[in-house]
């Protein structure tokens, strides 16, 4: 009797100990999970950027209209920005002048003020790179309240260059562009298909000394000038498609 006593015990710790090795035999279980996302065109207003960072939104001050400058298009193609020209106040003279726009002045997200370069603004939210097209018309030329123009007035964007935080392929933006005060459409900025999306500037000038050189007014010296304010405008138009 106490001999079966003694085994007994040995026979109960092979029991334990066997069981951990029946457990690391069995195999891992699997399962599969999935994750999905789905985009759509994008109808909410796309506002201005850094034209030196557009990764950072700003306030731009239009120097031409103390209540701000106008709202931009809506859309997923939309017409975000776009400078108005403030070319100061002048001497008359009977000599041939170039005078430059001021730079764009424009509020960063931290309210403080600061300066960068002219520029337009165009986003495309579509989710199709399909390309795009922008134009600008100077209306009229130069006039006063009385309707007096300054005969022979050009403008001339100088130095204009591409800039995005998008990592969609650039649009070709125009380096210079003469636009005439006689309703007639030039190119800006142009995206063909499989370019453009997202949000992209073009700038004139890409520092600040360049910029307060970059977009030019030349005034013949034969053209009368009266000791008064004169003013045009401009309209910027965006098509869908890619320039044929």
């Amino acid at each position: 009797m106490k001999k079966m006593n003694l085994l007994l015990p040995t026979v109960f710790l092979v029991g334990i100990l066997g069981a951990p090795l029946n457990v690391r035999a069995l195999e891992d279980s699997e399962y599969t999970t999935n994750g999905m996302i789905t985009f759509e065109p994008s109808e909410e207003e796309t506002k201005p950027v850094d034209p030196t960072d557009p990764t950072k939104p700003i306030t731009p001050i239009d120097p031409t209209n103390p209540n701000g400058p106008e709202e931009g298009t809506a859309g997923p193609l939309s017409l975000d920005y776009a400078s108005s020209l403030d070319f100061g106040k002048q001497k008359i003279t009977s000599s041939k002048q170039v005078y430059y726009a001021k730079a764009q002045s424009y509020l960063d997200g931290n309210g403080q003020s600061k300066t960068g370069p002219n520029y337009v603004q165009v986003t495309d939210n579509r989710g199709i790179e399909a390309g795009w097209h922008l134009q600008v018309k100077q209306n009229s030329q130069f006039k006063t309240a009385n309707n007096e123009e300054l005969t022979g007035a050009q403008i001339t964007f100088k130095n204009g260059t591409t800039i995005s935080a998008s990592e969609s392929a650039k649009p070709t933006g125009e380096a210079t562009i003469i636009v005439k005060p006689t309703n007639e459409w030039t190119d800006v900025m142009m995206a063909t298909e499989g370019q453009g999306a997202g949000t992209h500037l073009l700038t004139w000038g890409n520092d600040q000394e360049i910029a307060e050189k970059s977009i030019e007014l030349s005034v013949p010296g034969m053209t009368t000038k009266y000791a008064k304010k004169y003013e045009t405008t401009f309209t910027w138009v965006l098509a869908d498609t890619p320039k044929n």
